[in-house]
């Protein structure tokens, strides 16, 4: 029989995914674009759902650079290794579904910078964490942040652009290398979140197979709102949600 629900504990999202709002950053980089801080997921599968606006996200991947172009009703996503910078066009609004939630909250991504700051754990970290808050300072540490992505990132495009996968390769090697020691506790969020998700839909197929539906008396609805709205995040001002299995400070989109 499969167990119910825990009083007072909602379930994750459909297949534990994650959820945020984002609108990406009009701050200009160095080479004219305005957008977001190009980076990766080691593990998780990301979605962009445009709901307004238009602008495009730019990806790195070994088998090269793609510019896909978003605007209302487009669905793009990117499969983990796989570098992206969102554009901004005109106001876009996108909603963005995370694989795994509770792992990018937990550091799944890394940040394209230097090869020499991805080698040096404590300078990595310096310069990814912004100061609490939405204030000036904090902006301002998004946008150096953002900055310093930028400028590892336009080496690694310039490189697969002519044909040259290696150094691309080379910095999956280091973002895996930077994030290895955070493994052991990325598998207890899995295993608490998506794998526990996945099992209960085994244990109730097992449920309708010997004809035992009473794990239906427990079905229930839930709603949440932003828990917090304009928050700096990697791609841009981000509208925040508390989940089950997200409980750590968000490093994510």
């Amino acid at each position: 029989m499969v167990s119910g629900a825990t009083p007072g504990l909602p379930r994750p999202l459909p297949g534990a995914v994650g959820i945020s709002h984002l609108s990406a950053y009009d701050w200009e980089a160095v080479d004219g674009v305005r957008g977001g801080s190009p980076h990766l997921h080691l593990v998780c599968t990301e979605a962009y759902v445009v709901t307004g606006g238009h602008g495009a996200v730019q990806t790195l991947s070994p088998d090269g650079y793609r510019d896909i172009a978003l605007e209302p009703g487009t669905v793009a996503w990117f499969t983990p290794g796989t570098a992206h910078r969102m554009v901004r066009g005109g106001d876009l609004r996108v909603t963005v579904l995370m694989q795994n939630s509770g792992l990018p909250e937990a550091g799944d991504a890394v940040f394209t910078f230097p090869p020499e700051v991805l080698a040096d754990p404590e300078a990595y970290a310096a310069a990814a964490s912004l100061p609490p808050g939405t204030g000036p300072e904090t902006e301002a540490a998004a946008r150096r942040r953002r900055d310093l992505a930028v400028e590892g990132y336009l080496p690694l495009r310039e490189a697969l652009v002519a044909g040259d996968a290696g150094p691309y390769r080379e910095f999956q090697r280091a973002a895996a290398h930077l994030v290895r020691g955070r493994v052991p506790g990325w598998r207890e969020l899995w295993r608490a979140g998506a794998l526990a998700t996945a099992e209960r839909t085994g244990a109730q197929l097992d449920a309708l197979t010997d004809g035992d539906p009473a794990y239906l008396a427990d079905a229930t609805a839930y709603e949440t709102a932003p828990t917090r709205r304009g928050g700096y995040g990697m791609c841009g001002r981000r509208d925040e949600y508390a989940l089950p299995g997200t409980t750590l400070p968000y490093q994510g989109e």
